[in-house]
C-alpha cells in the first residue's frame, strides 16, 4: 500500500438547516484496502457516502478522494471513481454489452478498449453466452457482479460499494466479495457499506458511525477485542443501542 491515503477527511460536516446529519468526521483510507462504511438507519453514512462520491457538498471541513477537493471538485470526483449502488446501477432495457458499452463511452474510454475490456467482463464472469440477453432478465445476482465489473469498467482508483449485496442469496454474496478482493488485489481501494455484519469480518478496515458520528474505527480483529465481543455484529449492536435517532 502507498503511504499517501487515497480518501482523507477532516473535521467533515453536512447539515440541513438546524439538522447536523455527518458530524466532525475524521478518517483516512489507505490504497489497496477493503474499508467498511457501517451504521445504522439514521447514522449519516449515506449522506456521509455522498460528499465523498462528489454527490454532495460538505457544509464544513475537508478532504480528499483520489486527490481531488470534496469541498470544491465533486464533479472531477464522479469521474474519477467507480460507484454501485444497489438501487440502480444499470439499465434494465439495454443488453449486458450495450450497458458496458455504455458505460465504457461515459467514462471515456476508445472503442477499441471497451470491446477489449467487454470481452474480458463476459470471460471472467461466465457471461458469453449472455452478451445480447437483456439486463432486465438476469437474476439478481448476476445483475450485482456485472454492476460491479461495470463499476470498475474504466479502472478507478477507488470504487464506492453502497449495500452492493443487498437481496442476493448466500453463494452470490461470496462470488460477489470474490470479486471484491480481486480488485483489491489490483490495486482497487474499495470502500463499502452492508447491513450483513458477516461482511464486515471481510474488510480491512471498518469505521461506525452513530447519530452521525464515527464511534469506532479498525480492523475487525481490533474492534472485537476493543469491545469484548465475539463478533463485528457484537460489535455493531452494542452500538447502535447507545443510538437517538432513526431515518
Amino acid at each position: 500500500m502507498d503511504n499517501d491515503p487515497i480518501l482523507s477527511v477532516r473535521e467533515l460536516t453536512k447539515c440541513f438547516g438546524g439538522f447536523t446529519a455527518v458530524d466532525r468526521i475524521t478518517f483516512s483510507v489507505a490504497r489497496g484496502e477493503i474499508f467498511g462504511f457501517l451504521g445504522a438507519n439514521g447514522a449519516g453514512k449515506t449522506t456521509a457516502m455522498r460528499m465523498l462520491c462528489g454527490l454532495s457538498y460538505p457544509t464544513s471541513g475537508s478532504g480528499t478522494v483520489a486527490g481531488l477537493d470534496v469541498m470544491t471538485q465533486g464533479e472531477q470526483i464522479k469521474r474519477r471513481i467507480g460507484y454501485m449502488s444497489q438501487r440502480f446501477s444499470l439499465y434494465d432495457d439495454l443488453t449486458v454489452l450495450e450497458n458496458i458499452r455504455l458505460y465504457g463511452g461515459i467514462y471515456g474510454l476508445r472503442r477499441r478498449e471497451i470491446l477489449r475490456r467487454a470481452v474480458g467482463i463476459l470471460r471472467r464472469l461466465d457471461f458469453r453466452g449472455e452478451a445480447r440477453t437483456l439486463v432486465g432478465r438476469l437474476p439478481l445476482g448476476w445483475k450485482q457482479k456485472l454492476a460491479f465489473s461495470v463499476a470498475t469498467l474504466h479502472r478507478p482508483e477507488i470504487v464506492f460499494l453502497d449495500e452492493p449485496t443487498g437481496g442476493v442469496d448466500p453463494v452470490t454474496r461470496r462470488q460477489f466479495w470474490e470479486l471484491i478482493y480481486e480488485a483489491a488485489a489490483g490495486g482497487t481501494t474499495v470502500f463499502v457499506t452492508t447491513h450483513y455484519m458477516d461482511e464486515a469480518e471481510y474488510c480491512t478496515r471498518v469505521s461506525i458511525m452513530v447519530d452521525g458520528r464515527i464511534r469506532a474505527l479498525g480492523a475487525p480483529a481490533e474492534l472485537k477485542r476493543q469491545f469484548a465481543a465475539g463478533s463485528m455484529d457484537e460489535v455493531f449492536r452494542s452500538l447502535a443501542r447507545t443510538a437517538q435517532r432513526t431515518e
